[in-house]
């Protein structure tokens, strides 16, 4: 979608309208029955809309040859509003949005001059991190990982935003954000610790300006914007971005965070990559406005974009980054993209949703967009490509390497730093679990 309402010129959406006479003729049995109907969820509306295959925000993703298209999204109100999907790189590998008189010609602006090599980084940048989460993902089911949370599909939105910032700017990733951390120079062996159970986070988050993953849901854009309001009473030029999920976007910490953001300005940009499923609650489920949307209730600009696009994402989120830094406040980006595998190999998404949808958003890959622009656009040729996948395989191998020789933790290690001057309950569970453990021993006549 592009710039919401509140960044351009005002105007009152159609969902924040009477919901038609139905809703006022309160006299008649039928006019209560008929409002009843609308809102339940199947009725025609808003919920009807974004069923896979319905008109609204899936069918605006989309989106083929001719680029970004505008559909009609219904709303609760019963009334059509304009859809808009900011893209600059077609599914099919063709550029789009450049005319001067496009839609997305302000966003176009941020990567007019983007070089050949640079489009050959994020491409590159996109493959690796792909096969860094592949090898996590089967290490965690050759028993190397406790858990682990696939990002597979999501590269654009991660690998396009991540590039935006600055080595100034801070992030604040969630629990899924392998591309971002790539991006900001962490070592991706790093991010294995947590899930292999040795460690709360293997890197310094002030060596990279990258946070440790968050695991508790939502509560990161609440960091963010503290952090972005001390950024600002430093009189810092450096920008603030929150990363979380389209389920996270309903919970209570992130309205709070977009209120306080509004309020004080802050220069954090929120980013949603709305991978269409908060685990296996779908997003006619969780909202009936499209989430970029929100951002008009709380007095700044919210801008939906192809999440599968890295070209987009990079523009868009720069975009958003530097009207940040130049104090103009917060801004929502709203990253259309779609969670390929599992919500982590906990889950098996084959429980909720069907075969069809997965193909749909196949079509639109961001690494096989973006390589169809590189070849169509003669920018790469086979030897770089060659080159890349034996860059790849190599770092498959190191991660697999570099896992299984992690040390295991000091079992023990668990009770020190609790209190700042110790405390005898601890001490007591202390010597509960050395029996414990020594129990083990014992059994095994050691």
């Amino acid at each position: 979608m592009t710039e919401s309402t509140a960044a351009r010129k005002p105007r009152r959406s159609a969902g924040s309208k009477a919901t038609g006479t139905t809703g006022t003729k309160t006299g008649t049995t039928a006019a209560k029955t008929a409002a009843r109907t609308a809102a339940k969820p199947g009725a025609t509306g808003a919920r009807t809309a974004a069923k896979p295959g319905a008109t609204g925000a899936r069918t605006a993703a989309k989106s083929g040859s001719t680029g970004a298209k505008r559909t009609t999204r219904t709303t609760a109100a019963g009334k059509g509003s304009e859809t808009e999907l900011v893209q600059l790189l077609t599914p099919e590998g063709e550029r789009v949005g450049t005319a001067k008189n496009s839609a997305y010609a302000e966003y176009a602006e941020y990567v007019a001059d983007i070089t050949p090599d640079e489009l050959r980084g994020l491409y590159r940048d996109m493959v690796l991190t792909r096969r860094f989460d592949a090898e996590a993902t089967a290490l965690q089911r050759q028993g190397e990982l406790g858990l682990w949370a696939s990002l597979l599909g999501q590269e654009a939105a991660q690998i396009g935003s991540g590039r935006a910032t600055r080595e100034d700017d801070y992030v604040f990733p969630t629990y899924r954000e392998h591309g971002v951390a790539w991006c900001r120079g962490v070592d991706p062996t790093n991010l294995l610790g947590m899930f292999r159970g040795v460690n709360n986070g293997g890197w310094d988050p002030n060596s990279n300006n990258f946070h440790l993953y968050t695991i508790v849901i939502g509560s990161q854009a609440l960091h963010a914007t503290g952090y972005a309001m001390g950024v600002t009473k430093d009189g810092a030029d450096s920008a603030v971005i929150a990363y979380f999920g389209d389920g996270a976007s309903s919970q209570g910490d992130v309205s709070e965070a977009f209120n306080f953001a509004a309020v004080y300005n802050a220069p954090v940009v929120f980013f949603c990559q709305n991978n269409q499923w908060a685990i296996s609650e779908s997003n006619e489920k969780q909202t009936r406005v499209p989430l970029y949307q929100r951002a008009q209730g709380f007095g700044f600009p919210g801008v939906r974009v192809d999440g599968n696009d890295a070209l987009a994402c990079l523009a868009v989120t720069r975009w958003a980054l530097e009207r940040a830094r130049r104090g103009e406040g917060p801004a929502l980006i709203e990253a259309y993209t779609y969670r390929m595998g599992a919500h982590t190999t906990s889950d098996d998404p084959s429980r909720y949703r069907h075969d069809d949808e997965r193909a749909a958003w196949e079509a639109k890959d961001p690494i096989l967009r973006l390589r169809r622009f590189l070849e169509s656009a003669n920018h790469a040729d086979e030897g770089f490509f060659g080159e890349l996948e034996a860059e790849s395989e190599a770092l498959g191998k190191r991660v697999r390497e570099v896992v299984r020789a992690m040390p295991d933790p000091d079992r023990f290690a668990i009770f020190e730093n609790v209190y700042a001057d110790g405390h005898a309950l601890v001490d007591e569970e202390r010597a509960q679990f050395a029996a414990y453990q020594a129990s083990f021993a014992e059994a095994e006549g050691v």
